[in-house]
C-alpha cells in the first residue's frame, strides 16, 4: 500500500447497537418503529433485539443490571442522537406522526434548519430518552460545491449549558 492511496472507501453505516434499560418497552418500540423504516427483525431475543434494511442496522441490547434505573443523558460520553436518513419530506412527516402514535417525545420538528440547504427534520425519543432523528435534504446537501454548514453556534456548550437560543 502506498501513502498516496490512504482514503479507506467506506459504505454507509453497517450498523447501531443502543443499550437500553427499558428493554421490554424498547423493544415493542423498535419493533414497531424499524418495520415502517424498511427494516426487518432478524433476532428477537431475551437480551437482544436486531432490525436490518435500508441499508443499515439497529440492534436494541438490554443493559446491564446495575444500570436498570438509569435514562439515557445526551451530553455523557458517547451517543447524542441518531440520525436517520429519510428519501422525502413526506418520510420525516410520516415519521413524526409514527413517533407519536408510538408515545415518543418529540422534542422538535418537523421542521426546517439552516444546517445545510433545506434540511427538514423531526427529532424524538425512545423509552429510555435517546433521541433519534430523522432527516431529509435534498441533492447533495453539504457536498454540493460552494455549501457550508449552518448554525454552527447551535452546537456551542459552556460548562455544560447551550448558549442561549442554542438547539440540541
Amino acid at each position: 500500500m502506498s501513502d498516496e492511496n490512504l482514503e479507506i472507501g467506506i459504505n454507509g453505516m453497517a450498523h447501531v447497537i443502543l443499550t437500553v434499560s427499558q428493554f421490554e418497552k424498547a423493544r415493542a418500540f423498535y419493533s414497531a418503529l424499524l418495520p415502517q423504516f424498511g427494516m426487518t427483525c432478524v433476532n428477537d431475543g431475551p437480551d437482544f433485539c436486531y432490525h436490518v434494511g435500508a441499508r443499515t442496522a439497529i440492534g436494541v441490547r438490554r443493559c446491564d443490571p446495575e444500570f436498570e434505573g438509569e435514562r439515557f443523558r445526551q451530553y455523557r460520553v458517547g451517543l447524542h442522537h441518531l440520525c436517520l436518513r429519510g428519501r422525502s419530506r413526506e418520510d420525516v412527516d410520516k415519521s413524526a406522526v409514527l413517533a407519536t402514535k408510538l408515545g415518543a417525545i418529540i422534542i422538535r420538528g418537523p421542521e426546517e434548519r439552516d444546517w445545510a440547504p433545506e434540511y427538514y427534520y423531526v427529532l424524538f425519543e425512545d423509552p429510555d430518552g435517546i433521541r433519534l432523528e430523522v432527516n431529509f435534504i435534498p441533492g447533495a446537501g453539504l457536498l454540493k460545491e460552494g455549501e457550508s454548514f449552518g448554525s454552527g453556534s447551535d452546537y456551542v456548550r459552556v460548562d455544560g449549558h447551550d448558549l442561549p437560543d442554542n438547539s440540541q
